[in-house]
């Protein structure tokens, strides 16, 4: 017994020896036969071969992941080694079938965990499998950022990054756009929709909320369906939107659709950003995302040359009975959709990204787009006989896929199951940027995200704001005052502007086919006087007495009569129209559009800066220190007691922040990884969307109160997010994760 039983341990320890050493030979066997062909077929792979040869050197036999597949040889080669390892011998070292186990013996090993509860052991083992399994997602993420900005290298930067660059950049302006498009058209639409001073005011703050929502919803689809195809249907719903609005009449149904347009066009900033950046090699990467900034740019000149060009113009209109109203204005807001639908002519000849392709398990499809990325930059640099020399590419484990219940479900079902589980995808990658590995950066960010919005969107609506106040008050200043003058058989067809009439007398006088703008009559007597075709604004008569006196086509009715005595007077045909409390002039209105025109142009300085200095001093210091010369700049806010003093401010402010925004826009696509960058970013973009509303909810309230809180409040939040940026991680000559 004793002899066989030693015969049968010998023959055991033989055959199992026999068999590790056949492993080990047959895996360096086929290394070296795979370093043989490479070197035989690829000629890149003579210039870069060593790089990955010393990785290959040092890999443990057991059962630890392979770098040799990497950049010219795919991972699915060892995969393969590997495969047919397992599949003529058992198992490795860890799932190893012995011969004892056909009888029902347990492994030396398993003792200890046979006193343990079934479930409590199935529990272990499934967090060390995921935790392995995340170990070589890790790992496989590191192969493959270094690999990927190895090939983006070879392909160049070209005609292709050109061509993507302005297409990316319609989406950019069309965001732009957006951001100008209800405060341009609020003047002239508040006469259409009688809107008050509230609704005004929910009018301005809806778009920042849809696209507030929008940032946070296609930035998280994006990272899960493509950023192409997110941006295309983003962009489709923001011009669907867009389009309905120009066209719709009443209040309520406006508000919705510019709404939803916001939602649509919250996609674009984060989606193109992380899209362009993956086709961006790691030395062009901060400085051509800082050349695309100037697309928001040019949204904005764009809009102000437009709502010029447009909405003075209160002859291109027409009216279907008195129900239906097409202005000028709403002529406007018709042509600022047209970026975002030349946005979507041109992205639909563009291809995915194909960092998503390769992050999703993709090889073949990310491995075609960067040869169409290589072969149409060396076709327009002269070079078409260049080939493109990367045969495979590594790609990641998927950890996860839509669930497939077969051809026996319903369509309607399939399509539930498959919206949950998305849902549940994103819902888990967002909550991921909160985990212990980018924690820290994620607070850090929203810091720097959230004090760079409330100042910057506070004080750039807080401008014109003041801007406004102190017209009205120099336009005061002006009013020109009568007292107890005697008017008599004089007919006034001239337009009356900016007067204050007090104890006046009016007898037989004629007021006719004229605009009564700021006027007011207090304590006037109007005996036999005639009114005809009066149009007025911010016009009101106080504590006056009207005797047989005739309003025809006016609308001098009701809430322009402030205790006043009417003795035999008759209103015929009066006006339909709302009380309008600003002073409605077309100069007016060119000034407006001319600030913004000035304060969007006068970004273009900080943005070249920006884009030449990005890759050269870095995006820390170009964060922090564009913060703290814009904090600077909020003081001398205070010396701002002229109209031009503050365009002038204003365009100081906007040339130096812009700088900051830029290089926040690069480090986040830097700091966070592919699977996780449009998520990260759509939800850093929609807590911007957020500060936003708060800080132009706060800002306005005290227009005409003080300018030292805003100041204040401006002041502190740059310092704040200057100081909170020198904390963030340099990403200066990294790869992307």
């Amino acid at each position: 017994m004793d002899d066989d039983g030693r015969y049968r341990d010998n023959r055991s320890d033989f055959i199992r020896g026999a068999k590790d050493i056949a492993k080990v030979a047959k895996k360096q066997v086929g290394k070296k036969v795979g370093r043989g062909v490479d070197k035989m077929t690829d000629e890149y792979t003579k210039r870069s071969y060593k790089r990955f040869e010393e990785e290959d050197d040092d890999d443990d036999y057991a059962g630890m992941p392979s770098n040799d597949g990497g950049y010219y040889r795919n991972d699915s080669r060892a995969n393969d080694d590997e495969g047919h390892s397992d599949s003529t011998e058992g198992h490795d070292e860890d799932d190893e079938i012995y011969e004892g186990e056909y009888q029902g013996i347990p492994r030396a090993d398993s003792g200890k965990a046979g006193g343990m509860d079934g479930v409590t052991a199935a529990q272990a083992q499934q967090f060390r499998d995921l935790s392995a399994y995340e170990g070589e997602r890790r790992k496989d993420r590191e192969e493959l950022a270094q690999q990927y900005e190895t090939i983006l290298q070879e392909c160049g930067h070209g005609k292709f990054q050109w061509t993507l660059y302005f297409v990316l950049g319609l989406a950019l302006m069309a965001d732009g756009v957006e951001i100008f498009v209800v405060g341009f058209v609020l003047p002239s639409a508040e006469k259409d929709m009688c809107l008050s001073e509230p609704n005004k005011g929910m009018l301005g703050l809806i778009v920042y909320l849809g696209m507030m929502v929008g940032a946070f919803v296609w930035g998280g689809l994006a990272d899960r369906i493509g950023r192409r195809q997110t941006l295309l249907i983003s962009l489709s719903i923001n011009s669907v939107f867009a389009f309905f609005s120009s066209f719709v009449q009443g209040y309520s149904s406006f508000l919705f659709c510019r709404l939803a347009s916001g939602v649509g066009i919250g996609g674009s900033i984060p989606i193109v950003f992380s899209y362009y950046s993956e086709f961006l090699a790691q030395e062009k990467r901060g400085e051509h995302l800082s050349w695309l900034c100037m697309f928001w740019m040019i949204g904005g000149i764009y809009a102000s040359a437009m709502a010029w060009a447009i909405i003075p113009h209160y002859g291109w209109s027409f009216q279907m009975g008195s129900a239906y109203q097409f202005h000028s204005w709403r002529v406007f807001v018709l042509v600022c959709a047209f970026p975002a639908v030349a946005a979507i002519s041109a992205l639909t000849t563009m291809p995915e990204s194909p960092r998503f392709y390769l992050e999703n398990g993709k090889h073949d499809e990310a491995w075609m787009i960067l040869k169409q990325v290589h072969d149409t930059n060396m076709r327009a640099k002269g070079y078409p006989e260049r080939v493109f020399s990367v045969t495979t590419i590594k790609t990641m484990k998927q950890m996860d896929e839509l669930v497939n219940m077969g051809d026996g479900a319903a369509w309607h079902e399939k399509w539930r199951i498959k919206l949950t589980t998305l849902f549940h995808q994103v819902w888990s990658n967002f909550q991921t940027v909160f985990s212990p590995e980018y924690r820290r950066t994620t607070y850090m960010m929203m810091a720097v995200w959230f004090s760079m919005s409330f100042s910057y969107y506070g004080l750039t609506v807080w401008f014109p704001d003041m801007i406004k106040y102190l017209q009205k008050q120099e336009y005061s200043s002006r009013t020109k005052v009568f007292v107890k003058e005697k008017v008599e058989h004089v007919t006034f067809n001239f337009t009356l502007e900016n007067q204050i009439h007090r104890q006046g007398e009016y007898f037989n006088d004629k007021f006719m086919n004229l605009k009564m703008k700021s006027m007011v009559f207090e304590d006037s007597l109007f005996e036999e006087c005639y009114f005809e075709d009066i149009t007025s604004s911010n016009t009101f008569f106080k504590n006056c007495t009207f005797i047989a006196t005739l309003f025809y086509n006016t609308d001098l009715f009701k809430y322009r009569l402030v205790n006043c005595k009417l003795v035999n007077s008759t209103f015929l045909h009066n006006k339909e129209g709302c009380l309008l409390s600003d002073i409605s002039d077309e100069n007016n209105a060119y000034m407006v559009y001319f600030v913004s025109f000035l304060g969007t142009l006068a970004v273009l300085p900080g943005n070249i800066v920006s884009a030449l200095l990005m890759d050269k001093i870095g995006r820390l210091r170009m964060l922090a220190g564009s913060s703290v010369i814009s904090c600077i700049s909020c003081f001398f806010l205070s010396f701002g007691n002229s109209e031009s003093a503050m365009i002038a401010l204003l365009c100081l402010f906007g040339g130096i922040s812009i700088a900051s925004w830029n290089a926040l826009d690069v480090l986040t696509v830097e700091l966070y990884p592919s699977d996780k960058r449009t998520t990260a970013f759509g939800f850093l973009n929609a807590l911007c969307k957020l500060a936003a509303v708060l800080g132009i909810s706060i800002f306005t309230s005290f227009v005409g109160i003080t300018k030292a809180v805003p100041i204040l409040f401006a002041s502190g939040a740059l310092a704040a997010g200057s100081f909170l940026a020198l904390k963030l991680p340099e990403t200066r000559g990294q790869v992307l994760q």
